[in-house]
């Protein structure tokens, strides 16, 4: 029978103070150290023995002593620097008693403010004078430009007869003689047969020993011993 181990059973500790067993005889628990409530800093604000003395500092303030550091020396700033002559510019410098001319610069947008609020030139709505708007005003000839009339013109067809383009006309190749005609087409070849014939570099007339007398050849052949029977076939006479 297989049942669940030690481990799986859930059983309150019998070590320490928090959820103790409650069948268990619970001993006195101590602690090392002093147990705090509350903010510590609240009640005592005396400082302890780690606390650090300026020596600096006495009952009346800062001790006088002359303190010195290793630093550069500083500038002073109301010094006044005096410039080389590359600094002046009497280039620039307008002619005494001469007049200046007008100058424009490209600056930027002024504020928007509420008392500029003023209605821009197109926001009034003026009547026309073109034409016979006005009662009050002279108005000249105007004039408009429609498309042509077909009813009632001098090019109406009364007579609803066909145009030129309404015949078909006979081609005059049919009563005259033709010129020849060209086109731009593709190159046609004439027809061949499709067998692959050998080049000039395909024929080898050096390995043709038909017409020259050939020497002997020998080859390095398999050794037959004398001993070794000769097969023998059934056909065989």
């Amino acid at each position: 029978m297989h049942g669940p181990g030690p481990g799986r059973y859930a059983l309150p500790s019998c070590v320490g103070f928090e959820n103790h067993d409650c069948t268990k005889l619970l001993k006195p628990a101590y602690s090392f150290g002093r147990r705090l409530y509350g903010d510590v800093r609240k009640r005592d604000i005396n400082p302890g023995p780690a606390y650090y003395i300026d020596p600096k500092i006495t009952k009346t303030g800062a001790d006088g002593t002359p303190i010195y550091s290793m630093l550069a020396r500083q500038r002073d700033p109301n010094t006044f620097k005096t410039p080389s002559p590359g600094k002046y510019s009497p280039e620039k410098v307008h002619p005494q008693g001469e007049k200046h001319a007008p100058r424009y610069s490209m600056g930027s947008r002024t504020r928007y403010r509420k008392r500029d609020a003023n209605p821009a030139p197109s926001k009034y709505m003026l009547p026309p004078v073109l034409g016979s708007h006005q009662s009050y005003k002279v108005a000249s000839p105007a004039y408009s430009m429609v498309k042509r009339q077909s009813l009632g013109s001098y090019l109406e067809d009364l007579a609803s007869a066909p145009g030129p383009g309404r015949y078909d006309a006979i081609p005059p190749d049919n009563t005259m003689d033709k010129p020849p005609q060209y086109s731009m087409r593709y190159r046609c070849y004439m027809p061949t047969d499709a067998v692959k014939k050998p080049g000039p570099g395909a024929h080898r007339p050096e390995n043709v020993y038909i017409n020259k007398a050939i020497p002997p050849k020998h080859s390095i052949g398999i050794r037959h011993s004398e001993y070794v029977c000769p097969l023998i076939i059934g056909f065989d006479s």
